[in-house]
């Protein structure tokens, strides 16, 4: 199997200054998946263990000269450990602007050396240092002032055809959206909300309504807690609120609205809630929040738009899982 490509400027920009900060939240470790024509960064897919984060990437969002073979439909997937990759990345960028600053002091020769200076990405096979067995690495390489600069990181071994029927299984399944949801434009309200009690309980009610209603509360033998965002803009199956709704509290208009069957609410983890929102640090525009239909994870859908505009730039989205407790576990 063959990997190789060259980063795009926009693709560092996306990767080392919004995308890898945020998964590295996320969790330590992730699958990255690579087909003919996206990347993904997927956590928890496989082992079901935990939030699921997608982070998906047209190809020409990140690279340029992309070529990718495989004797499994071109797909390549394979564990990776975010931290290093994030390191390696940030190492190499160092090296390429660096180079690049010499080159504008060199004549009309070192522009010319600086605008070919490129950040290659591909796979390779190495044979570490005290070892008989070559291991596999995912390799940044660029030129310095004086000489190439190379940085592995190490990786995996590339997935079975197996378990990669498996992660395609899951991710397809990961990808099936909610039949309503409801868009929060300020996320540092709920972020806020949070932060502020995430030391209350390990428990969070989560309701949302056809109505363009969310409701968090937290809740435990000494206090309740609770934030409402109301009327917000509401995506797919919706309804009309009953008169005079406005005059009840919100666990009562939320009561209701699930007897009447226009509402779900779940219970999910107060460290797993936390966790979905530092995806802020990727600079998502606003954040779409739903219930699947069989109640088993709240999935939070975060949207970019493309710069100076209000539409959804289709080349990178980015949604979190967040599995669903037992109604006793609190």
């Amino acid at each position: 199997m063959k990997f190789k490509a060259y980063i795009t400027d926009h693709g560092v920009n996306l990767l080392e200054k919004r995308f890898l900060p945020a998964l590295d939240k996320m969790g330590k470790t992730c699958h990255l998946y690579l087909t003919r024509d996206h990347t993904f960064f997927l956590h928890n897919l496989l082992n079901g263990d935990g939030i699921q984060s997608i982070a998906q990437f047209k190809k020409e969002s990140l690279f340029e000269e992309y070529r990718i073979s495989s004797q499994n439909d071109d797909k390549i997937a394979f564990s990776i450990d975010l931290s290093l990759l994030h390191r390696a990345l940030r190492s190499i960028l160092n090296i390429y602007v660096e180079f690049s600053g010499h080159g504008g002091g060199g004549g009309v020769g070192g522009v010319a050396a600086a605008s070919n200076n490129r950040i290659q990405i591909k796979l390779v096979k190495k044979l570490p240092a005290h070892s008989q067995q070559a291991m596999p690495f995912l390799t940044f390489e660029t030129k310095g002032y004086k000489s190439a600069v190379i940085q592995d990181v190490p990786i995996s071994k590339p997935l079975s055809r197996a378990d990669m029927a498996e992660l395609q299984s899951v991710l397809d399944t990961a990808q099936e959206m909610p039949r309503t949801l409801v868009r929060l434009k300020d996320m540092n309200q709920i972020e806020q909300f949070v932060d502020r009690m995430k030391h209350v309980g390990e428990v969070i009610n989560v309701s949302i309504s056809k109505y363009g209603d969310l409701h968090l509360q937290i809740s435990t033998s000494l206090i309740t807690l609770g934030a409402e965002f109301r009327k917000l803009l509401v995506l797919g199956e919706q309804a009309a609120e009953v008169l005079n709704g406005g005059n009840l509290s919100a666990q009562t208009r939320t009561q209701m609205a699930i007897q009447r069957g226009d509402a779900m609410m779940v219970q999910v983890s107060v460290k797993h809630f936390f966790k979905s929102l530092q995806c802020h640090l990727a600079k998502p525009d606003c954040a779409f929040y739903g219930i699947s239909s069989h109640g088993s994870c709240l999935t939070v859908i975060f949207q970019f738009f493309v710069p100076g505009t209000r539409q959804t730039d289709k080349s990178i989205s980015l949604h979190c899982r967040l599995p669903v407790l037992d109604p006793g576990s609190n």
